[in-house]
């Protein structure tokens, strides 16, 4: 339905005083600015791709992937709602932006990431160099609003209009900052369902906006991030539906990093039941997107801006419900929760097309400056842009042929109390004892598309080295790890390209497939930030 009434107000007259200061402050500058393409993105919270997270998004999927393009092999940098984020806002990977958790201490939304980062993500490019007017709607990073952080006074640089929600994913009972001042939500559907009234703020954004701008627009869904509440019209949707059944589904991942191997199989019923039901609530969650995805559509052709406008639908990290035994999260290095839904419609770019050139979250940034205008060249991201993909300028032999995936773990220093034997170093424990995290899941990992490869090659943080090769190819739901039987050139190179990823930035990151010889893999280097927990949790146990 729609936002509550004081809210949309306050939003609609902020819109219409700076519509009439850029009316009367309108120029030749300002007439040949807007003829620049518009930008919508539209985010998604813990949205899959690998376990059939599309499937309730029928409008999604025909408005902006039957009308554009969809790449079918798009990764995150990081499977976490708070590194993701913060690498689509700046184009960084993680060792390069340095929010490696949720929390305060690993750098979400800190003062830290204020000062060293927020100035210089892309919104705050186009707002500033690149003459765009700039709407966010929605989650922005899990701790912004927390009081050691500036509260929901702080409004992030590069936003002209900020509708930002105050820490995690909620569906209702949540506060909003609306350019600087808190917007308190209740639990009524009709005006507090957050999914609709991201909606309507997006809709009230594209009435009463400039029209003498080309204009960015973020909208930053709640769905389908537990606590999974669905609209109450879809309540009673998928009735009949379960997890899906996939090769890797219960069963015992006997030849992986300690914590899936400690996951119990078979999984108890109580957890199978569990999770069958939260895959359930996923989905119907995922409804309201849907709509929300239509509204903006329509409204964007009502007003005869849909064929300036380039549209982006993805998600900040997949997500996994009984793959490998563990129940429910998004942690792991595997294809369910690194790999994302990618779907772009906009100018130039042929409808029905579908790129299975590899890019990654670290790349949305590139690519909007670029279709903005804005000289990557600029910046110091290290993704590049995808634009000459969609445009049908790009073939795969000039593309890159891997990505970096990098993931630092997080546990407790005490044991849990419910599992005492699992010992200290580890969280995000279920009630039969299935942990999905721990401070020595930390990781890096090179995912490699080419010709002749499509292979994942990662390395475990630990005394000694743990590593996990995967042929995609022949092994697409990732049971059989070859990393003691592949042959020692190829992990040799692996490594190689690895340690170069890991120690990139900026222009470095973009080399196509490139290794240097001379560059010898030390395991402190690589994860020289985490090696203190380790050794600090060592002496305790």
């Amino acid at each position: 339905m729609g936002s509550s009434s004081c809210c949309r107000s306050t939003l609609r007259n902020y819109l219409l005083i700076c519509v009439i200061l850029w009316s009367n402050l309108s120029s030749g500058v300002f007439a040949k600015s807007h003829r620049r393409a518009n930008i919508v993105l539209i985010l998604t919270d813990d949205l899959d791709i690998a376990i059939g997270g599309l499937n309730p998004l029928n409008k999604t999927k025909k408005l902006i992937g039957d009308a554009g393009m969809t790449f079918t092999n798009a990764f995150v940098a990081s499977p976490l709602c708070c590194p993701s984020r913060a690498s689509i806002l700046t184009g960084k990977y993680p060792h390069n932006h340095h929010v490696v958790n949720n929390t305060l201490e690993g750098n979400c939304s800190s003062k830290m990431w204020q000062k060293s980062e927020e100035a210089h993500t892309f919104p705050a490019l186009l707002k500033n160099y690149a003459d765009y007017q700039t709407f966010f709607a929605g989650k922005y990073l899990n701790q912004y609003g927390h009081s050691e952080a500036g509260g929901v006074e702080h409004v992030p640089p590069g936003w002209s209009y900020w509708v930002g929600l105050e820490k995690n994913s909620k569906y209702y009972n949540y506060t909003l900052s609306v350019n600087g001042k808190a917007q308190k939500h209740g639990a009524d559907y009709s005006k507090d369902y957050l999914t609709d009234v991201l909606a309507n703020m997006s809709l009230d954004f594209l009435q009463y906006k400039s029209n003498f701008q080309p204009f960015f627009m973020m909208v930053s869904t709640p769905a389908p991030h537990y606590p999974w509440t669905a609209a109450p019209q879809y309540q009673d949707s998928f009735n009949n539906t379960k997890a899906p059944r996939d090769p890797n589904f219960n069963v015992h991942g006997k030849d992986k990093h300690w914590l899936i191997r400690q996951a119990k199989t078979p999984m108890s019923n109580f957890s199978v039941q569990f999770l069958d039901d939260a895959f359930r609530k996923r989905w119907q969650t995922l409804l309201s997107v849907d709509d929300l995805v239509e509204k903006i559509v329509q409204r964007l052709e009502a007003t005869g801006e849909l064929g300036n406008t380039y549209i982006f639908f993805t998600s900040d990290n997949g997500y996994h419900t009984g793959q490998f035994s563990l129940p429910l999260d998004k942690r792991q290095l595997y294809e369910f929760d690194i790999r994302v839904p990618l779907m772009v419609r906009g100018p130039n770019i042929k409808p029905n097309q579908t790129s299975q050139m590899l890019v990654a979250n670290v790349d949305l940034g590139p690519t909007i400056l670029d279709i903005a205008g804005y000289s990557l060249n600029r910046t110091q991201m290290d993704g590049m842009s995808f634009l000459p993909i969609m445009e049908g300028k790009m073939n795969s032999s000039s593309w890159r042929t891997d990505i970096l995936i990098e993931y630092e773990g997080e546990g407790h220093n005490v044991s849990d109390p419910a599992c005492p034997m699992l010992g200290p170093g580890v969280s995000q424990c279920f009630p039969d004892c299935v942990c999905e995290d721990s401070y020595n899941n930390t990781y890096a990992c090179v995912r490699t598309i080419a010709s002749s490869a499509n292979l994942q090659y990662c390395e475990f943080d630990e005394d000694q080295v743990f590593v996990e090769v995967y042929n995609v190819t022949a092994d697409p739901y990732q049971l059989t790890n070859i990393a003691k039987t592949i042959d020692q050139e190829v992990l040799e190179k692996m490594n190689h390209r690895l340690m170069m990823l890991q120690s990139c930035s900026g222009q470095s990151c973009r080399t196509p497939g490139t290794y240097d010889p001379r560059y010898k893999f030390d395991p402190r280097q690589m994860f020289a930030s985490h090696s203190w927990r380790l050794s600090r949790l060592r002496q305790t146990k």
